[in-house]
């Protein structure tokens, strides 16, 4: 049997799954009760499997309808963003991309290369998004967006991947800190000290706080900033220490009493990676972003 399931089919069962009823999900696609149960058993038929578990008060999910539920999510979020992209081109933009990247990248290394492409080309736009690379990852796969900037532990599965930049982590202190003179420090060294971090939601201060606990170990933010300037500036006036890029400790440490050490931990060397589903398939104007990240400038660090 022939396993064509329609948009309608998806937003229906969507509706269903939102609210736990097929009553209201019917009411919701503006269907009749009767006409969303036939749909909803003729959607299970054909895929050979129970997508819903009825019950006297609604119905659940089985595995399989929360399988069919996070495609439908992806599908209606596609259909979504083409009927908002072709109502771009109608109104002469040519071109939008979606790029995901994590805290390394989004704050020290896309803002020059993407400030000269977005000025090149000004009927292109780009959506940014700072994410942890697990969930960059995740989302090229899934198709919800374009082009995605991790950090090599994070295992990429299917994906084409290409060297983007080299990024470490170093321990920033205040130069007359009782450690600032050391030519390397572990992480765990660092744990017990007062932090100053990322504002929540940065993948960076995610990623610290992982290795924090993997050692059994939790981190004590004093005060948590927007910018790496910021943290670097708190750090001066020897409110605490931080763990940030070296690129940023370098710019900071022209103008601020501060001193930068490496971390010797292996994770706080880091390769980042450019990955996308395929090259060959993606648009003219995102193949075109891919080049210009992956040119000859880009190569040094």
């Amino acid at each position: 049997m022939s396993t064509r399931l329609d948009l309608s089919d998806l937003r229906l069962f969507l509706h269903v799954a939102e609210t736990g009823s097929i009553t209201a999900g019917a009411d919701r696609s503006h269907l009749a009760l009767a006409s969303a149960s036939a749909r909803i058993r003729s959607m299970e038929d054909a895929l050979g499997v129970a997508l819903l578990l009825r019950e006297r008060r609604g119905v659940r999910l089985t595995e399989a309808g929360r399988a069919l539920l996070h495609h439908a999510r992806t599908v209606h979020q596609q259909m979504d963003r083409l009927r908002d992209e072709l109502s771009e081109y109608a109104h002469g933009l040519k071109g939008h991309i979606r790029l995901l990247g994590n805290t390394a990248a989004i704050s020290e290394f896309l803002p020059d290369a993407l400030g000269t492409f977005l000025a090149q080309n000004p009927y292109i736009d780009i959506d940014l998004e700072e994410r942890l690379s697990h969930e960059i990852v995740q989302a090229i796969v899934d198709g919800v967006a374009d082009i995605g900037i991790v950090a090599d532990s994070a295992p990429t599965g299917p994906l084409q991947t290409i060297p983007f930049r080299q990024d470490r982590l170093v321990a920033v202190l205040p130069r007359k800190h009782a450690l600032a003179r050391r030519k390397t420090l572990q992480f765990a060294e660092l744990a017990d000290k007062n932090f100053i971090g990322l504002s929540n939601g940065s993948a960076l201060q995610e990623h610290l706080a992982g290795h924090a606990l993997r050692a059994g170990k939790r981190l004590q933010y004093r005060v948590r900033l927007r910018s790496f300037d910021g943290i670097c500036r708190m750090v001066e006036r020897e409110v605490g220490i931080a763990v940030i890029p070296e690129t940023a400790a370098l710019r900071c440490k022209q103008t601020m009493e501060i001193n930068s050490i490496p971390l010797s931990d292996a994770w706080a060397k880091r390769q980042l990676l450019i990955c996308v589903r395929s090259r060959e398939e993606l648009p003219g104007h995102t193949r075109q972003l891919l080049e210009q990240l992956t040119g000859p400038d880009v190569a040094a660090t």
